[in-house]
């Protein structure tokens, strides 16, 4: 597990041994997973649990600002 990134109170992490579509995991009060690159480009949630709808804003906020670094950190650590 790797924190990759830091915004807002939550932590994204890429775990080193995951699987495709390349992906972070998101954890600060409640947990999510977000697909870095969705069917229109942009980064996508895949699920969110216990979070409120602010975080969720923005946690897609910090993935869509920070999609390039996060797809070459995914990279990166899977090759």
């Amino acid at each position: 597990m790797v924190v990759v990134h830091r915004a807002f109170g939550l932590r994204f992490i890429i775990y080193i041994d995951d699987h495709e579509p390349a992906h972070v995991h998101v954890r600060g009060d409640g947990e999510a997973r977000i697909i870095l690159v969705g069917l229109d480009g942009k980064p996508e949630l895949d699920y969110a649990v216990g979070m409120t709808g602010a975080d969720k804003r923005r946690m897609m906020r910090a993935c869509l600002e920070q999609q390039t670094m996060l797809l070459d950190r995914w990279k990166d650590i899977h090759g």
